[in-house]
């Protein structure tokens, strides 16, 4: 899969721009607040319908505009189609092969991105809501299923908060509709852990023995699903909603003192082990970014075993991140099959043919020049 030519109006600094690019590897050489990071953002936003570095959606659109636009032309394995995202203060729309989507999650998995910037290097030792949306935007692009199941939870739990919100500091609650949000949020919470188990289970399988080989062999990872409820990957369906309900009972009088629900998957987390060691705690820091760049390369297979397709890979700022040698395991890895976008200062002191064959373009002040 590779994107053959992106399109934006009105996109954060950019009025207008249009580029076409190379399958293989695209750099974005210049200074800071030139806009390097605008058109990777956009890339991003085009495949996901929302950014990685705001949940401000009128943040993308350019100064005193009405609304922003990005388009763009996708090369598949059975052809090429041109996708859509209007962003307006309405909200977001999505058009595949010119054909408006009903539901955003319809929108999102036809062009897959793999996203890895200096803030991914963090998400080991950074915190659990980091974590939490590693997760759920990689199930994201490979089941839409789970996005409109993630919507459907985040709409229980914000019922419920309302209702626990609403009789803060009681000792007891008596409401009929917290009892039936509490049913549908555990039938819905369940559905969520279920994935992320499985989900889990499969980038153990690709990040293991990317991070054997990284690491000369030396060090072993495990990755852990965490959920504060304690449930396990084993429990079945009923014994899981069985669990929850309980475990539900056991916070009820905090909840109330605290007005927000406390268990759940919206307060799971990701442990990551190496030789058996909590990398977030004991591991050093060539280490943790050992493991972020294990889980990238990871969702790199994963995403490609589950699609048939390879992703899109950006790299936002993240070489000068990493010593020579992740660096080189890196380039390696993606050279020839992999469309990459890499955004740097410069290219100088990156030493690799991947680079040396890459298609430049040269940016300043939100002009792009090839």
């Amino acid at each position: 899969m590779n994107i053959e030519q992106l399109k934006l109006i009105n996109y954060r600094n950019y009025e207008s721009l249009m580029l076409d690019f190379s399958p293989k590897i695209n750099v974005f050489i210049g200074e800071n607040a030139q806009g390097k990071t605008n058109v990777m953002e956009s890339i991003y936003v085009l495949a996901m319908a929302k950014s990685h570095r705001t949940s401000n959606d009128k943040e993308l659109i350019r100064w005193q505009a009405d609304y922003g636009k990005i388009e763009g032309v996708v090369q598949k394995r059975y052809g090429s189609f041109p996708i859509e995202l209007m962003i307006s203060k309405k909200g977001k729309k999505g058009k595949i092969n010119h054909l408006e989507q009903t539901r955003l999650s319809d929108y999102i998995g036809q062009m897959n991105v793999v996203m890895f910037a200096p803030e991914d290097l963090h998400v080991v030792k950074g915190s659990p809501q980091l974590r939490r949306r590693f997760i759920d935007m990689e199930i994201g692009q490979i089941s839409p299923v789970y996005l409109h199941d993630l919507l459907t939870f985040q709409k229980i739990l914000k019922q419920r908060n309302h209702i626990l919100k609403s009789n803060q500091g009681r000792h007891a609650l008596n409401d009929v509709m917290f009892d039936v949000y509490t049913e549908q949020y555990i039938q819905a919470a369940v559905q969520i852990i279920r994935k992320r188990f499985q989900f889990m289970e499969l980038l153990q399988a690709w990040a293991e023995p990317i991070h054997a080989g990284i690491s000369r062999g030396l060090e072993k990872l495990v990755i852990k699903y965490r959920p504060i409820s304690g449930l396990t990957a084993d429990q079945s369906v009923e014994q899981m909603a069985a669990h929850l309900e309980q475990k539900l009972l056991e916070a009820r009088k905090r909840e109330l003192e605290r007005g927000v629900t406390l268990v759940g998957p919206h307060r799971d987390d990701l442990q990551f082990f190496v030789n058996d060691y909590d990398v977030q705690t004991y591991g050093s820091q060539g280490q943790q970014r050992t493991t972020a760049l294990s889980l990238k390369l990871a969702e790199i297979e994963l995403i490609k075993q589950e699609t048939k397709e390879t992703p899109i890979l950006l790299l936002d700022d993240v070489l000068s991140e990493l010593d020579d040698y992740r660096q080189s395991h890196l380039l390696n890895t993606i050279q020839g099959e992999v469309q990459t976008f890499v955004t740097t200062t410069s290219v100088e002191g990156i030493h690799h043919e991947t680079i040396e064959q890459a298609r430049l373009f040269h940016v300043k002040q939100g002009d792009i020049v090839k």
